[in-house]
């Protein structure tokens, strides 16, 4: 089902836009492994499937599910939601058990779709769940999602493309006062890792970290 789902998502893209995939030599043989990815759009999702050569489990919001078409898609996928603003110790303990069975866990590590069009602060729940299962992190920044609804009402293809980064872990840490400052450094060390894949107009608040 699932390599049925990414071959009709594959297909989709090159009549409806022209996307493109960047780093493909940086994969991994698979899992387990944390993908994160920035978030731009509903599309993001779908084109991180695409791109990528083995399945992955999706984390998203409860809410996503009225979304049409994309709802469904991510149902499709198996997707762990989680409900919005509370700690789902259930969406959790899903994410954990398919790491440790070797699977690939996908996350948007903003927590919601930016708004502003670029990087916002990192949340620290993909920190949480890296840590706890010791897992390696693959970076894919995704541009050009947030312009097709745009693009498509002036009947153009978006161009659309997502650069896959390399496979790191979270550093060792011990100079922090406390266990959020600790996450925080954490899951800004994971945006700064988007912010290298993207131009600079998209790295938002990591614009200043990026060499």
């Amino acid at each position: 089902m699932y390599g049925a789902l990414r071959s009709l998502l594959r297909i989709l893209l090159s009549l409806l836009t022209h996307w493109e995939v960047e780093g493909e030599k940086n994969l991994p043989p698979g899992g387990p492994l944390l993908v994160v990815f920035n978030h731009l759009a509903w599309f993001d999702a779908p084109l991180a499937i695409a791109a990528l050569p083995w399945p992955m489990t999706g984390i998203a919001l409860k809410d996503l599910q009225r979304i049409p078409v994309t709802g469904q898609l991510l149902s499709l996928t198996g997707v762990i939601w989680v409900d919005r603003g509370r700690y789902d110790r259930e969406a959790l303990r899903q994410a954990l058990t398919l790491l440790k069975e070797g699977g690939v866990l996908g996350i948007a590590p903003e927590g919601r779709m930016s708004i502003t069009g670029a990087l916002e602060r990192g949340k620290t729940g993909p920190v949480f769940i890296a840590r706890k299962a010791e897992v390696p992190i693959l970076p894919i920044g995704i541009t050009g999602t947030e312009k097709a609804l745009g693009e498509w009402r002036s009947f153009r293809r978006p161009h659309l493309k997502a650069v896959i980064g390399r496979v790191f872990r979270l550093p060792e840490r011990g100079r922090f006062e406390s266990r959020k400052e600790e996450r925080q450094a954490d899951a800004d060390f994971i945006m700064e890792r988007l912010a290298e894949l993207l131009p600079p107009e998209y790295r938002g608040v990591y614009a200043d970290s990026v060499k």
